[in-house]
Formats: structure tokens, sequence, C-alpha cells
């Protein structure tokens, strides 16, 4: 997401996180009314009313023409189904975090659960413990998976040794890395699932 629709986004969502503006913005939905009007409805003073309205106004929520001596505001259809065309759909909401890092949160748990033995002669960070949370075992069971080779066939020892080298639970890893789609079985023969090019 552009930085000036970031910006955009965040002040509607700023104008929006108002009780008083969002009734305002279901009544214009409806019909045209004046700042006269509006106080009445709202039971809100008039200045109380035009601030409202410049706020809403500033994103393009609401339009003004004038009526004889008044000024009527209504919501501006158009300007919001071009705001849900161009900022409201899944990839830019998603592209939000395009510069967070999202690799973050996998990091702090991989540090978490893995240590390097002080009296182990190979640099070989052990496994802790097995996560019991879903999502933290998922993110051990992905570092666990790609210690093996795309395209390369491995045995069952061999699969074993690899995982024996990070835990000594290594029928358990086995199966939830199978469980989890990260490595497959076939006829006695195990493979990675991850693409080449993958780390």
């Amino acid at each position: 997401m552009k930085k000036e629709q970031f910006q955009t986004l965040l002040q509607f969502f700023k104008v929006l996180a108002d009780e008083s503006r969002l009734k305002i913005v279901g009544i214009l939905a409806n019909q045209e009314c004046s700042v006269e009007e509006l106080a009445a409805l709202m039971q809100l003073k008039e200045p109380t009313v035009s601030h409202h309205l410049a706020k809403l106004k500033e994103v393009n929520l609401v339009t003004m023409r004038p009526d004889g001596n008044s000024r009527l505001y209504q919501l501006d259809n158009k300007a919001l189904e071009n705001m849900s065309k161009e900022i409201f759909t899944p990839e830019k909401i998603a592209s939000i975090i395009e510069h967070i890092d999202t690799e973050a949160w996998e990091s702090k748990v991989l540090h978490n659960y893995l240590e390097i033995s002080p009296n182990s002669l190979e640099v070989v960070p052990r496994l802790k413990e097995i996560p019991t949370n879903r999502k933290k075992r998922l993110v051990i069971l992905k570092w666990l998976a790609s210690k093996f080779e795309p395209g390369v066939k491995y045995s069952e020892q061999m699969v074993n040794e690899i995982l024996g080298r990070y835990h000594p639970d290594y029928l358990t890893l086995q199966r939830e890395l199978i469980s989890y789609k990260l490595i497959r079985q076939e006829d006695r023969i195990y493979l990675s699932n991850r693409q080449t090019g993958e780390r």
C-alpha cells in the first residue's frame, strides 16, 4: 500500500472513530440535511455538528450544496465507492504490513525454544522441548523441515538421525512433520515438500 493510501485509510478510521460522526453518516446516507436539522436530530449544538461535518468533509465522506440561505449535506456515495475499490480490498488491506518484519515472531519462537549446548563440540542448536502451542510448534517444524533438501530421498533412518540431532523424541517430530505435510512418505522413502529455493 502506498504511503498516501495508508494515510488516507488512517485518517478515514480516525474520523469515523466517533459515535456522533457515525450517526451523522447514517442520517446523511438516507437524506440531505442542514446543520440545523442535524442538530435537532442528534440533539447537539449547531457548532458541534458543523465541526463533525468539517471532519467528514476532510475525508470526502460528505458533500454540501447551497439551498437558499441554507447548506444541505449528503453522504458522498461515489467517493465512498471509489475508496472501497481503491483501498478497501483484501489485497490493499493485507499490504499494510509490507514494511513490517513478519518473521520477527518466528525468530522469537526459535530463540525461545532452541539452545546450543556448551558441552557440545558441534554448534548444533538443540530443541529444549516440543511446543504444545500449535502455532509455535509449526514454527519449529518449519525450521526442522528446512534441514531436508528438496528433491533428495531420505530413508527413515536418515530422517531419524537428522531429527535426533535436535531432539531425542525424533519419532514425534517425524510424525508431526508428516502431519503438517512438511515432508511426505512414499514407500519408506521420505521427501521434503519444500519448494526448491526456499529456506
